[in-house]
């Protein structure tokens, strides 16, 4: 068995880790990042999800990392790319528009950006990245981990990593049972946190977010060829999460709380246009006559009929054929029984397009998962920290001596895993602050991703892409910043005078930590 020693093991190569990664390039430092599929980049990449966002992105609200990723994908476009000339002047290109991001991308572009960025470093063996890899033991001394086993699930060979530290950036907290590192899971009591909206009477370990699996499709498919269903399909086509007074797949959505149901389409007023709504190719940017394309992450394909996290393996292993089975049914619906505006039925030259997604069938190579295990932290976020309603005439979030980010989302709780609605509320412009990044107890494992110190209600607002990512470049930051100033990250911490040294290193190094005045835009 072989054995790696590093300075930094980034377990998940998703977008926290890639941020964690690229925020360590020039440290110096030799770092090792796993990754489960054999493309970085999670939500931007193999998971196949648009960038979802807050309205001033473009300027300020994240990093410069993060926008010169926004800006390299771009300039992609632009240098290799048929784009038309009025689309080549655009400064804030979306070669997709899609509607939920100022920026919707073809996955396969996000993935040779980010393995650009990281090139370098790569080249120079102080970043060694390992595809097709989890991690499936811990060794502990103490309140350190000492070291993690990762398998390749592909060859099975399995390598012995031993780090100074650990980021752990994984979907869905891999790293936390494996160590022993405290945790949560589903949503809490109120009677816990005190959280508006948090459950009355106990906590429900299993009301976890649904997780869905993303595929992409585009026009201009053979309308004449045979449309085969799906195995399950049956089972899907017909298959209503509880309450809902119809099958989930259909051009009805319903809101469970308010007892409404709101129509969609993939024609038609651009609010109810599923297609455009993560559209990633636009054919009016394009000089090539490509087809428009578009990654199906809509209400339709939410898996609530269980959750993967927690579960035999066996259990993971069904409801994931399930999540597929689930969203190929829906591409068939949509080929050959989704009523049209015209009173005709289905959209036969749709197609999957497996171009896009790099796997024969148009899947994504994972699936998007909006939430996992949550760190038992130093700091946890909650509703009354982040939520409008809560903090009445502010323009900001209550805000943390100790923030080391910021981030700007809804809480956005969809459907969970076991059938139970979700919520959708208002949040404010909010930070995130360093206790949340920090074990209750562990001294070496610092969170670089969705997994940080936040409940089942505040995950609903820092699960996004622009969160995600300044997460794990703070974190990057810190463990560099620790090693150089021969630190821990809970001395950090615990001093007042340390915490603001090592924000004026954040803001030095282009990461936000402070909101501006923001009433006379909110």
């Amino acid at each position: 068995m072989a054995t790696i020693r590093c300075d930094v093991l980034i377990l998940g190569g998703g977008t926290g880790g890639c941020a964690a990664a690229q925020a360590l390039a020039v440290s110096g430092l030799r770092v090792v990042m796993t990754e489960p599929t054999d493309w970085i980049g999670g939500q931007f990449t193999s998971q196949m999800v648009p960038s979802d966002e807050h309205p001033w992105i473009e300027r300020f609200g994240s990093s410069e990392r993060f926008r010169a990723f926004r800006r390299a994908m771009r300039d992609h476009y632009r240098m290799h790319e048929n784009l038309t000339l009025p689309a080549r002047r655009k400064l804030y290109l979306n070669p997709g528009n899609g509607w939920v991001s100022r920026i919707c991308v073809d996955p396969r572009v996000a993935h040779r950006v980010l393995e650009e960025s990281l090139g370098a470093t790569r080249a120079t063996g102080r970043l060694q990245v390992l595809l097709n890899t989890d991690p499936i033991t811990a060794q502990v001394d103490g309140d350190r981990v000492v070291g993690v086993t990762v398998r390749d699930h592909q060859t099975g060979d399995e390598t012995v990593i031993l780090p100074t530290y650990i980021l752990e950036a994984t979907e869905v907290g891999d790293l936390y049972p494996l160590a022993g590192i405290e945790y949560k899971i589903g949503a809490e009591s109120r009677a816990e946190t005190d959280e508006p909206h948090a459950l009355e009477g106990e906590a429900d370990p299993g009301r976890i977010q649904s997780f869905t699996w993303v595929f992409a499709m585009s026009f201009g498919g053979d309308p004449h060829a045979v449309a085969e269903p799906p195995a399950d399909y049956e089972k899907w086509r017909h298959f209503a999460p509880p309450e809902w007074p119809y099958p989930q797949i259909g051009w009805n959505y319903y809101d469970r709380r308010h007892k409404t149901t709101r129509p969609f389409g993939i024609e038609g007023e651009w609010s109810q246009n599923l297609f455009t709504y993560r559209q990633c190719a636009d054919p009016e940017h394009f000089t090539d006559g490509r087809s428009a394309a578009t990654l199906v992450n809509w209400p339709q394909n939410d898996f609530q009929a269980g959750a993967i996290v927690e579960v035999t393996e066996e259990e993971r292993q069904a409801r994931m054929h399930d999540a597929r089975q689930l969203s190929l049914s829906l591409f068939h619906w949509l080929r050959t029984e989704a009523p049209r505006p015209d009173g005709g039925v289905g959209y036969p030259d749709l197609r999957l397009a497996p171009e896009i997604s790099g796997t024969p069938d148009g899947l994504a190579k994972a699936p998007y998962h909006r939430e996992g295990r949550r760190l038992k932290a130093r700091f946890t976020m909650r509703e009354q920290d982040v939520s409008e309603a809560c903090n009445p005439g502010r323009d900001r979030a209550v805000e943390y001596p100790d923030a080391v980010a910021v981030g700007c989302y809804a809480i956005d709780l969809h459907p969970a895993a076991n059938g139970e609605m979700g919520l959708e509320a208002r949040a404010l412009p909010f930070q995130i602050p360093l206790g949340a990044l920090l074990p209750e107890r562990v001294t070496n494992v610092i969170a670089a991703g969705k997994g940080i110190g936040v409940t089942h209600i505040t995950n609903g607002c820092t699960r996004l892409h622009p969160v995600e990512w300044v997460i794990g470049e703070a974190a990057g930051l810190l463990v560099g910043y620790c090693l150089k100033e021969d630190k821990t990250p809970h001395q950090i911490y615990e001093s007042a005078e340390e915490t603001k040294a090592f924000q004026q290193f954040l803001e030095s190094e282009g990461v936000e930590t402070q909101w501006p005045t923001l009433r006379a835009m909110w």
